[in-house]
């Protein structure tokens, strides 16, 4: 990735994607165009994936933490005994 593709956000590398992903589809360029294309393709596939890897590492962070902080009796947060094993 280059300093330009870190700088992305999620959306934007999408929509780039998209619109490549659709250029490839129609034809119609040449062949140096479409490895060139091709290769862009592959750099935001690489920006989405990196964003998307960040937004499930926060996600089972937050899990975990609340999961923690659900007590040792395994109670649940509300305190109904839904976390409590069986």
């Amino acid at each position: 990735m280059t300093d330009t593709d870190t700088a992305l956000g999620y959306e934007q590398a999408r929509d780039e994607l998209i619109e490549v992903v659709r250029k490839l589809e129609a034809g119609g360029t040449s062949l140096e165009e479409s490895l060139a294309l091709w290769e862009r393709g592959e750099e935001l596939a690489k920006v989405c994936r990196h964003w998307l890897e960040g937004a499930r590492a926060r996600l089972d962070s937050a899990l975990a933490a609340r999961n923690d902080g659900a007590g040792a009796d395994g109670d649940g947060p509300d305190g109904d005994g839904a976390g409590r094993p069986e």
